[in-house]
């Protein structure tokens, strides 16, 4: 029976624990965490997107970082293996728009909850204590914490990345890794919200934008981006899926435009035809309460005060010019984008261990013979839609599968 440590209690670390045991080796689980699971139960929105109900090239297409590494992980691992963990696990799913998979119940806790009863079924050992380094010393593993040394045959890291270091995610995984002589991408912000220089999205904090559709321009005008789905508005600018999914995608987004255009579905001259018609049926109604027809209650305001319309001027008085003003500002709301939030904001980390340097069919190190990885910790990122929790489950297995 061979002694194994994992080090991290995440979603990548439990599973990957529990497999290890699974296959009648002697596993302790070390989480410098008072409880396991922590990031996992924040994810999305502490719901928890556990998969995306989707095809093994789907799933690399939305894989941003090296998505071909996943090849191999994904054929021994994968959506219908990962329903079956859980519902076996006593926690039934559904899904959603975009094939997102949750728990029925909409909580995370019930997924974090299945993987602790698969720990202690089968006998993985859980120690919650901070690791502050390891050696290996001919065929051992000597992993030193603050009051005792652990020796063991092999070590799985799934520390996770740089993200949420609230969570416990602080990188300590990459400065181990880099012992053993790996080297590491440079951690950077994936699926991160954007800070906007304007001041009116910060009046807006909070609303939530559905069926939007967005741009993005560089400095020269080009289009390097453009998508259809949710924004969300906070207090330093904007986030949601959209806009999450633009911090993965462009690498350097300083300085650049954001459009957002609320009416995607209509071109400008059926909008116009539309306001056109309600204006004249409400002639003697104040433009405020009309777009109450076009427009969430926090945003008119906001519009008629970027043209100085008064509130309580009647439709029937509303010109031409401030008509299409309306229109196009509906269609093309411009914000310019600061940069990116902060790497401890991004809700994944891009970067991390070098792919090349890791067996993609085991998981195993290349260099340190003994040593594997699995999860956040790993060169590898995905858009939002239960992407990254799937690399987390498949890696997390391949890895326990093979030591």
């Amino acid at each position: 029976m061979k002694k194994i440590i994992v080090i991290g209690g995440g979603a990548a670390g439990m599973i990957v624990a529990g497999f290890a045991a699974k296959n009648n080796n002697s596993v302790t689980l070390i989480e410098k965490n008072p409880t396991l699971g922590k990031k996992l139960l924040i994810t999305g929105k502490g719901r928890c997107n556990v998969t995306n109900d989707s095809d093994i090239e789907n799933h690399i297409a939305n894989c941003v970082t090296n998505g071909k590494f996943l090849f191999n992980v994904f054929h021994k691992f994968f959506v219908q293996e990962t329903i079956d963990f859980f519902e076996n696990s006593d926690v039934k799913l559904k899904t959603e728009r975009g094939n997102r998979i949750f728990p029925q119940s909409d909580k995370a806790a019930d997924i974090v909850q299945a993987l602790e009863i698969f720990l202690r079924k089968n006998g993985v050992e859980v120690i919650q204590k901070q690791v502050i380094s390891i050696d290996k010393i001919q065929n051992k593993f000597h992993i030193k914490t603050l009051n005792n040394t652990i020796e063991c045959d092999k070590i799985i890291l799934a520390t996770g990345g740089k993200s949420y270091p609230g969570t416990g995610s602080t990188g300590d995984g990459y400065r181990f890794a880099q012992k053993f002589g790996h080297k590491i991408i440079v951690p950077r912000a994936a699926l991160v919200p954007l800070d906007i220089k304007e001041d009116f999205p910060k009046l807006l904090q909070g609303l939530a934008l559905k069926n939007i559709s967005i741009k993005i321009l560089n400095q020269n005008n080009k289009i390097v981006f453009e998508d259809f789905g949710e924004l969300l508005f906070t207090h330093f600018g904007v986030s949601g899926p959209l806009i999450l999914s633009v911090g993965s995608l462009v690498k350097n987004i300083m300085n650049h435009t954001l459009i957002i255009d609320l009416k995607p579905a209509l071109s400008k001259e059926v909008l116009d035809k539309r306001m056109i018609k309600d204006l004249e049926s409400n002639s003697k109604k104040t433009i405020k309460k009309l777009l109450k027809l076009y427009l969430p209650n926090k945003m008119i305001l906001i519009f008629l005060n970027l043209f100085k319309i008064d509130e309580n001027k009647k439709c029937n008085s509303i010109s031409k010019i401030e008509r299409m003003s309306l229109i196009h500002l509906m269609k093309n709301i411009s914000l310019t984008i600061i940069n990116k939030r902060q790497l401890r904001e991004a809700i994944i980390t891009s970067g991390g261990v070098d792919v090349k340097e890791i067996n993609p069919r085991t998981m195993e190190s290349k260099i340190i013979k003994g040593l594997y990885f699995a999860g956040e910790i790993i060169d590898v990122d995905s858009l939002t839609g239960g992407y990254n929790l799937q690399i987390a489950w498949s890696t997390g297995f391949v890895a326990g599968n093979s030591c």
